[in-house]
């Protein structure tokens, strides 16, 4: 009978990999939608109206998010996904309640110039986002094809490797 001796392990890590990329989606969907104030909550209150592409945004980026968190392998870089994620929430953001814009521009200039440019200063965040999800994939399809065993060839008998083979008693 074949058995292989680490699908326990990789079913375990395949857990551990779905439940530590939901728990980062809800977080990062919770935490920036009410921050953003992108529904209603007593914590935030927005001073301009939420554009149509917002709540979309959010749910992407968080989605980004928990992609890149459940594929981490040590051999991964994450400051390419925290720039697509300050840039996604700066552009979700309510630009007159985001007080160092507001210092640096004040409140003209915010509703002049950046305001616009929020929609496309989101669209970079979520693609640099998807750019670190994908790097973080390719991490780990290198870390899982490093940490696979060389394959031992078939013992004809009962077409099972050498070392896969289980007696029955």
């Amino acid at each position: 009978m074949c058995r292989d001796p680490f699908s326990t392990a990789a079913k375990v890590d395949t857990m551990q990999r779905l439940f530590r990329g939901t728990l980062a989606f809800i977080i990062v969907f919770a935490g920036l939608g009410t921050v953003a104030a992108v529904w209603a909550n007593p914590f935030f209150v927005r001073m301009t109206p939420v554009g149509p592409w917002e709540f979309a945004a959010t749910a992407m980026t968080a989605l980004l998010a928990g992609a890149t968190v459940a594929l981490w392998v040590p051999l991964c870089d994450m400051r390419t996904s925290g720039t697509g994620g300050i840039a996604s929430f700066l552009g979700i953001a309510c630009p007159t309640c985001n007080k160092i814009l507001m210092l640096i521009f004040g409140g003209p200039a915010l509703l002049a110039w950046f305001d616009p440019l929020r929609p496309f200063l989101t669209t970079a965040g979520v693609i640099v986002m998807a750019l670190a999800a994908w790097k973080a994939w390719r991490a780990f399809r290198a870390s899982q094809a490093m940490a696979a065993p060389a394959a031992p060839s078939p013992d004809p008998s009962t077409g099972c490797s050498g070392e896969m083979v289980q007696e029955v008693e």
